[in-house]
């Protein structure tokens, strides 16, 4: 505008901003995009790594990295780039090359864990999710409702491990439950490696896959529901035969408990009683 007056009406650059009221200063200022690059740099790089961050995290973040720059400074490149706007974080699948199937030497050495649904009489759907030892096949929890979201799982995880303990290894397949920031905290917290299945690999998970295969059969197959509670309560008692009365051929047709018992590796740790 400045420019047009000056040309059109044979002004001075003085006399065009008096009578626009704007600074000669900031009619002058010409923005080092140059001098900014590694902030862009450094910017960018932080929110591809942490997508959901903003600024309040973020900034934090730049000076755990020695950068010194003002806030005031990353915030004007931040909102010039478009990232104070809501954003939905690509989704990305973490690295998965998990470790051979193999049987655990003692308890809490390899949980793994599952969803399953089936469907009520009146055709609602439900969600479980089942959560075994590796070592023993033993049925640690099978908690059932609606919807079962990754909060949901943290509580049903954390309530196992008070009587039983943290496992070193959590496998598990790719739900988005599984794969949440709030469960990548979860483990971070309680020292659990999250081993991830390669996609469409359920071979990877076997030993919970087998376990669906005899829950679907035995029960959820076996009975029709027409409340939560029944399948809750079916459940339950299934799990406690499973565990305690049931022959496994791969456990020498000893039951999960009396497994337990007779390698007592790890049995010290956990509560028998639950």
């Amino acid at each position: 505008m400045i420019t047009f007056m000056c040309e059109e009406h044979s002004l001075s650059v003085r006399a065009a901003c008096k009578a626009l009221s704007l600074s000669r200063t900031v009619f002058h200022y010409q923005l080092d995009t140059q001098k900014d690059q590694p902030v862009i740099e450094t910017l960018l790089a932080l929110v591809d790594k942490y997508p959901r961050y903003g600024f309040g995290k973020l900034f934090p973040l730049i000076r755990r990295q020695g950068h010194r720059w003002n806030h005031k400074r990353v915030y004007r490149i931040y909102c010039s780039l478009g990232l104070n706007m809501k954003r939905k974080g690509k989704k990305r699948l973490p690295n998965r090359y998990p470790a051979p199937l193999l049987v655990p030497e003692y308890i809490n050495q390899c949980w793994s864990a599952d969803f399953m649904s089936d469907t009520l009489w009146c055709g609602r759907r439900f969600r479980t999710f089942n959560v075994v030892d590796d070592f023993n096949r033993e049925a640690l929890s099978i908690d059932i409702d609606i919807n079962l979201q990754a909060r949901r799982v943290m509580r049903t995880l954390d309530r196992i491990a008070l009587w039983r303990g943290y496992p070193a290894k959590l496998r598990v397949d790719n739900g988005p439950e599984l794969t949440s920031v709030l469960m990548a905290e979860w483990a971070e917290i309680h020292d659990v490696k999250l081993e991830f299945i390669q996609p469409g690999k359920p071979t990877q998970n076997a030993f919970i896959e087998r376990f669906n295969r005899t829950y679907r059969e035995e029960v959820l197959d076996m009975y029709i529901f027409k409340h939560l509670s029944e399948v809750r309560d079916i459940t339950d008692r299934w799990i406690t035969e499973y565990n305690e009365q049931r022959p496994h051929e791969s456990l020498g047709n000893l039951t999960p408990r009396e497994y337990m018992i007779t390698n007592n590796k790890g049995l010290d740790s956990i509560i028998i009683w639950h």
